[in-house]
């Protein structure tokens, strides 16, 4: 009991944080019928700033790290990635109404990471001054591109498996055979990762303290907030898409945040006793299992999967997956942790 009403403390002390206050008040002005409008090329930048920040803090730790440490949690972010993909075509692609192809590309997007709900995971860590490896960075390609790559495989087998003879010959005639090399260069080459990796290797390679605490550092929490503004303008607009396919999908963005989240925390767990890992590192690694990708995973599953609807994937994912992982997940297992550790 005790338990539960820490939770719920935690709870109602986030819907107070600005980075879900923001992203409220986005959804709130959307739902108003507000004319706001961000330029895309504003939000890109944002983005940018945000990834380099994290990239470059996540390189300088590396220098200093037991990279022994970094391989166990990197595998399991791997595994992560690729159970839920496949929970999604067990589970979700079984239900009535759903079309196959649509759920694994909605697992595909639920298995790869978002960028700026891992950023709040971690300016929520720092506020509540739990510590975590500022390496946990790192770990955001080894579950994306996986997640990514096994969906879009899955999606195309199902749809030559599923689709009439006429539309598998026409498939054959139009699309060239999966290329995994080509799902992986595709993933890196998305303004998200391409941004991460950067940072890291600039972290790791130069020494980039100097324009790190003069800039990235203290543009951070202004450019998260002004991101989750338009997050939640953007949840509330993909609602109403969602609304056009089956109500599982509502259902199923509800649940597939806690429970990935919940299934990467108990691997992070094994690692914590395994390698020292720290709380505040599963805690992380559990949030990057509860994003949903928001910015380089729709234009990989479009181009992947083009025959995927994007109002179930990209709808479920943006309009309630994500609010859900903000305003529950992020509360609810770092309480976990301090309960487990």
């Amino acid at each position: 009991m005790d338990a539960i009403l820490s939770f719920f403390e935690l709870f109602l002390k986030g819907l107070q944080t600005p980075t879900l206050g923001f992203l409220l008040g986005g959804m709130l002005m959307a739902a108003m019928g507000s004319r706001l409008t961000i330029p895309d090329q504003v939000y890109k930048f944002i983005v940018f700033v945000l990834l380099m920040k994290i990239g470059l803090r996540g390189g300088m730790e590396i220098r200093n790290a037991n990279l022994e440490e970094l391989l166990l949690p990197a595998l399991f972010a791997v595994l992560t990635g690729v159970i839920i993909v496949y929970l999604g075509k067990i589970l979700l692609a079984k239900l009535p109404g759903i079309n196959v192809v649509d759920a694994i590309a909605t697992a595909g997007l639920f298995g790869a990471v978002s960028a700026s709900t891992f950023a709040a995971g971690m300016l929520h860590l720092d506020d509540i001054g739990m510590e975590y490896e500022a390496w946990v960075s790192a770990l955001y390609p080894f579950m994306d591109i996986p997640a990514l790559v096994l969906a879009i495989v899955l999606g195309r087998l199902a749809i030559e498996k599923s689709g009439s003879k006429e539309e598998g010959a026409s498939l054959k005639k139009k699309r060239k055979p999966v290329s995994i090399n080509e799902i992986v260069k595709e993933s890196l080459q998305g303004s998200a990762l391409s941004a991460l990796i950067l940072g890291l290797i600039l972290g790791l390679f130069t020494q980039p303290e100097p324009v790190y605490e003069s800039f990235y550092l203290p543009l951070f929490r202004g450019f998260l907030s002004i991101l989750m503004i338009i997050m939640g303008i953007e949840a509330w607009q993909r609602l109403s898409e969602l609304r056009r396919v089956a109500h599982w999908y509502a259902v199923y963005a509800v649940i597939a945040p806690l429970l990935h989240g919940g299934i990467a925390f108990g691997l992070g767990a094994i690692a914590h006793h395994m390698t020292g890992f720290s709380p505040g590192g599963v805690v992380l690694l559990a949030i990057l299992a509860s994003s949903s990708s928001d910015i380089s995973g729709p234009p990989t599953l479009r181009a992947g999967i083009p025959s995927a609807n994007p109002s179930a994937y990209i709808g479920s994912s943006t309009s309630i997956g994500t609010p859900i992982c903000i305003a529950i997940g992020i509360p609810l297992f770092t309480e976990l942790a301090t309960i487990v550790f």
